[in-house]
């Protein structure tokens, strides 16, 4: 089978509390566990999954005549980081380089809420700054349908 979910691949997610959300692949399963080299999972995770940080809040339409104070208010993201099985996400055509957020989320990050939170902050800053630059506007942007 060919592994096409790999880190940096944008997905929506289908199911739970972030369905319809926009997300990537910050780690496949395959880069957790590099001697399981298929779909299973592990023992505590009976099923292949993905590491993945999204959208949880998009930022808002930002127009010529507002204030600075107003444009940085509505430019604010808020991110999510979440460990989903591969059926509950659907994979577009679109991918982001994330060179910084592979560094802030490991296995360990979902452990203890203070260090989720961290990496929650970091990804947020990561984000913001990304939408602020003006790349891959279609990632915050909501999904309409």
């Amino acid at each position: 089978m060919v592994k096409f979910l790999k880190a940096g691949k944008v997905v929506v997610i289908l199911q739970g509390r972030y369905a319809g959300k926009k997300a990537v692949i910050v780690r496949s399963m395959y880069q957790f566990h590099s001697i399981n080299n298929h779909d299973e999972g592990t023992k505590d995770r009976p099923y292949g999954y993905a590491v993945v940080a999204g959208v949880e809040r998009y930022p808002l339409k930002v127009t010529r005549s507002m204030g600075k104070k107003k444009v940085a208010k509505r430019s604010k993201v808020k991110p999510f980081i979440k460990v989903i099985n591969y059926n509950h996400m659907m994979p577009t055509r679109y991918a982001l380089e994330l060179e910084q957020i592979k560094g802030t989320i490991s296995s360990e990050t979902f452990k203890e809420p203070s260090q989720r939170e961290d990496a929650k902050k970091t990804i947020k800053k990561l984000f913001e700054e990304r939408h602020n630059t003006g790349k891959n506007k279609w990632f915050f942007s909501k999904l309409r349908f």
